[in-house]
C-alpha cells in the first residue's frame, strides 16, 4: 500500500538528476544500457519514479543493476555501501513485529517495502549485487525469506565479511541497529 505516490515536479527533476548522475558514475553495473532508455522507461511509470524517490530518501542510493541483459525489464537495486540508514531497526515482517512483547519496532522490513512499492532482495539478487561492489561490510540486510522458513518463525539476512557473502538466520521478530533491508524495483 503506497501512501502518497505522486511527486511534485521539483521532486521528479531532483530524483531524475540523482539517478542519472549515479548511472553515469557506475557504468560497470549496467554495461548494456543507455541512460536515455532508462529515462524513457521511467517517464512511462511515474509511480515507479515515486518508489525510487522513497528508496533514495531512506538512504538506499538506487541504481540500475544488470540482472538479465537483453531483457525488457530494468532493475534498480539499493546500492548504498551499508544497509540503508532509515530502514534499520526493523524486524522482518508485520506478524513478527506484532509478536514482540516488548520494545516493538515501529516498522518491519516487509511493511516498509510494501509502502515504498518495492521488494526485498532475495539471496540470488543479494549475491548479484555483491558482484558490483562490496556492500554491507559493517551492517546486515534482511532478504526475502522462503515461506517454509518464515512459517517456522525464522527469517534470513545477509552481509559481506572476509570477502565472502554470508547468509544467516534469526527469529523474524529480532531487530538490530545495524540491520535493515535492501530492496529492488522492476521497471
Amino acid at each position: 500500500m503506497m501512501l502518497n505516490s505522486v511527486l511534485s515536479e521539483e521532486q521528479r527533476l531532483e530524483i531524475m538528476a540523482v539517478l542519472r548522475k549515479r548511472f553515469m558514475e557506475n557504468p560497470h553495473r549496467h554495461v548494456e544500457l543507455d541512460w536515455v532508455d532508462v529515462e524513457q522507461r521511467l517517464e512511462q511509470y511515474p509511480k515507479k519514479l515515486w518508489s525510487l524517490f522513497e528508496m533514495e530518501r531512506t538512504g538506499g542510493q538506487p541504481d540500475v543493476i544488470s540482472v538479465n541483459p537483453g531483457k525488457a525489464k530494468i532493475y534498480f537495486f539499493d546500492c548504498s555501501k551499508e544497509s540503508p540508514e532509515l530502514r534499520r531497526n526493523t524486524c522482518y515482517d508485520g506478524v513478527a513485529r506484532e509478536q514482540r512483547k516488548e520494545h516493538k519496532p515501529t516498522q518491519s522490513a516487509m511493511e516498509m517495502a510494501e509502502e515504498m512499492g518495492i521488494q526485498l532482495l532475495n539471496e540470488e539478487q543479494y549475491r548479484r549485487l555483491q558482484q558490483f561492489g562490496e556492500f554491507d561490510l559493517k551492517t546486515s540486510s534482511w532478504i526475502k525469506t522462503p515461506d517454509e522458513i518464515r512459517a517456522l518463525g525464522g527469517a534470513l539476512f545477509c552481509d559481506r565479511r572476509y570477502d565472502h557473502v554470508f547468509v544467516y538466520h534469526n527469529g523474524a521478530q529480532s531487530y538490530y541497529s545495524n540491520r535493515g533491508f535492501r530492496g529492488y524495483l522492476e521497471v
